[in-house]
């Protein structure tokens, strides 16, 4: 049976959220007990939280939303890429393209160890000239560890209009501690909400027979 990695945040009190979004709350509306015989519950929490997928609506007016984005991007071959020696930005030296070269998905890993107790304002973006150069070779989707390709503070979300200019997915918030470098198949999937500029997934890689 092939390896699976689960690249995906735990959804919790302890999920890190952009700053001033909403709490992460799960409510019981109901419990098991004479009177009822199950568990009923409720989730609220903000779209872009833990390990997620951009919709094109996230940053176009124009663009469509979870519910409507073909899902070809989020299912396929991918190439794992260690960007942790890079700087404010993964640029394009911080790139093995020999090993990117050809590939429809691009993950890249820019943590150690990711930080899920606490939020961590100055992650590592991705330059818009690497996701450029990315695209003009027929990348598809491009994700990354850290919770956006831009930076925190970025108002002209240069990276996120690169990806715009190919029609490509964004996924965001991935877990890539335990992943070594190299090519894998990923699965993850966006839930079909309507209207919605993001959506949570259950990121999965699963390692490719020789």
């Amino acid at each position: 049976m092939s390896r699976l990695w689960d690249i995906s945040q735990r959804l919790g009190a302890k999920t890190p959220l952009w700053p001033g979004e909403p709490d992460l709350r799960l409510d019981r509306n109901a419990s098991i007990s004479d009177e009822c015989p199950v568990n009923v519950g409720a989730i609220f929490f903000p779209l872009h939280a833990g390990t997620h997928a951009d919709a094109p609506l996230h940053y176009s007016n124009d663009g469509v939303a979870s519910a409507d984005s073909p899902l070809d991007a989020y299912l396929g071959r991918c190439v794992v890429v260690d960007a942790r020696a890079s700087g404010a930005r993964v640029e394009l030296v911080d790139c093995d393209w020999d090993a990117i070269e050809g590939a429809e998905r691009v993950l890249f890993r820019t943590y150690e160890s990711f930080p899920h107790d606490a939020w961590d304002e100055n992650f590592t973006a991705i330059a818009p000239e690497v996701i450029a150069r990315l695209r003009d070779a027929g990348a598809k989707l491009i994700g990354t560890d850290t919770p956006s390709l831009d930076p925190q503070t970025s108002k002209t979300m240069d990276a996120h209009h690169e990806i715009l200019r190919g029609d490509m997915r964004i996924l965001e918030g991935l877990v890539l501690d335990d992943v070594p470098a190299g090519e894998y198949e990923l699965i993850a999937l966006p839930l079909a909400i309507e209207g919605a500029d993001a959506s949570p997934v259950r990121a999965v890689l699963r390692e490719i027979a020789a």
